[in-house]
Parts: structure tokens; C-alpha cells; sequence
């Protein structure tokens, strides 16, 4: 599994978000980016991270980043995952789990005793130039804009 450090330069990426177009990193090519993983739509720690993100949505426009979530789902599940909460960003579409891998967020996960593959949670802030800032790999789901604030030392 490829392991990301911060200072190194982000994988490029290309997927089909929930309006059914391509988003590559490139797209935000001179912009900050708050790339988050999560394992899938409408599970409770799932949706209350994107809602929290998206709750503060206008806040990270204003500093000058944009949100772009990353899951196995379907664009079809994506689009109701959205439109259910009313997202303002960005949700990719990775069924074939080729960026979760170029992220090294696809692994072994346990679960009640049981081991299985899945997306660990993790939220990559990716500099104007490309560069992984910082890493988040224990996510607060009901506060993590308030999390990456304050790594960030944003105000």
C-alpha cells in the first residue's frame, strides 16, 4: 500500500463526480484543495463529515480551498447522496478504487473481530502548487472543519 507523506507531491487523480463530469486535479490547478476520503453515501459517520464540510462550505470558498470528496460509490449513489444534503462540492465517483489506491487509503480494515478491504477514512489539504500539506488520518466526522483549522492554523 502506498504510503503519502506531507511534502510530497499529490497523485494526480481523475474521476466522474455527481453531475456526471470529469474532476482531475489538475481542474484545480492554482487552488487549494481539501481532498477527503470516506467509505460510503449515507452511513452516519460518512454524512456527518460531508455535512460538516458542507455546512462550512461558504468558509473554505472565502479561504481559498475547495472541498472534493472521494468514495467506491457510484455516481448514481452520489447523486443521491448530494441531493439528499444539498452538497456544494464535488463527489468522485472511485468504483474501480484507482485513486483510493494512488492515495494508499484502500487497506485492511477490522471490524467486530473481522477482516476486510476497505477506504480508510483520511482527508488529504493539498497546496496551491500540488503539494500534500497535511495529512488527517483519524478524522473527527462531526468536527473536522474545526480539526483542519486548527492543524492549519487558518484565521
Amino acid at each position: 500500500m502506498v504510503q503519502l507523506v506531507e511534502g510530497a507531491a499529490a497523485p494526480d487523480f481523475s474521476g466522474i463526480n455527481q453531475h456526471g463530469n470529469t474532476i482531475s486535479l489538475s481542474s484545480f490547478a492554482g487552488k487549494k484543495i481539501i481532498l477527503y476520503f470516506y467509505p460510503k453515501d449515507n452511513t452516519p459517520g460518512c454524512t456527518a463529515e460531508s455535512c460538516n464540510l458542507n455546512d462550512n462550505y461558504d468558509y473554505w470558498i472565502s479561504k481559498g480551498y475547495e472541498v472534493v470528496g472521494v468514495s467506491p460509490d457510484s455516481v448514481a449513489s452520489h447523486v443521491k447522496f448530494a441531493e439528499k444534503f444539498g452538497f456544494k462540492f464535488n463527489l468522485i465517483a472511485d468504483t474501480e478504487k484507482v485513486i483510493l489506491q494512488d492515495y494508499g487509503v484502500w487497506g485492511e480494515k477490522m471490524n467486530y473481530g473481522k477482516t476486510y478491504m476497505g477506504v480508510i477514512r483520511t482527508t488529504f489539504v493539498i497546496n496551491e502548487a500540488g503539494i500534500l500539506e497535511k495529512i488527517f488520518k483519524k478524522v473527527d466526522t462531526k468536527e473536522h472543519t474545526s480539526q483542519i483549522v486548527k492543524e492549519l492554523l487558518i484565521k
